[in-house]
């Protein structure tokens, strides 16, 4: 399976190894993009690894999450022979404004 990322998740796992670099250096940005892509690569040959999301239920398509660190979550669903990454969750933040953002 193929894994494609959407601008917004895209765009947002950009900002966090943006953050992460000015923060805590180069090196924890480096170790922080890996983790993310073995996760992708982990995706690809088991799509069903994440969890089915509960926040989203009422979804038009089952979405699924996986853990990168205590911080940060993978959202996305399969379909046909590709895997979506939907989202890029802080978990930090208000998980019904997360929801929201993915549901109809």
């Amino acid at each position: 399976m193929k894994v494609i990322w959407s601008e917004r998740a895209g765009n947002i796992f950009s900002e966090t190894a943006e953050y992460i670099q000015n923060e805590y250096g180069d090196k924890e940005r480096q170790k922080f993009i890996q983790r993310v892509l073995k996760i992708a690569k982990l995706l690809e040959n088991n799509p069903n690894l994440g969890i089915v999301e509960p926040r989203l239920k009422k979804a038009p398509v089952e979405y699924r999450s996986y853990c990168v660190d205590h911080i940060n979550r993978i959202v996305y669903f399969v379909e046909d022979n590709y895997i979506k990454i939907s989202d890029f969750w802080d978990m930090r933040r208000n998980p019904k404004t997360l929801a929201n953002r993915l549901l109809p």
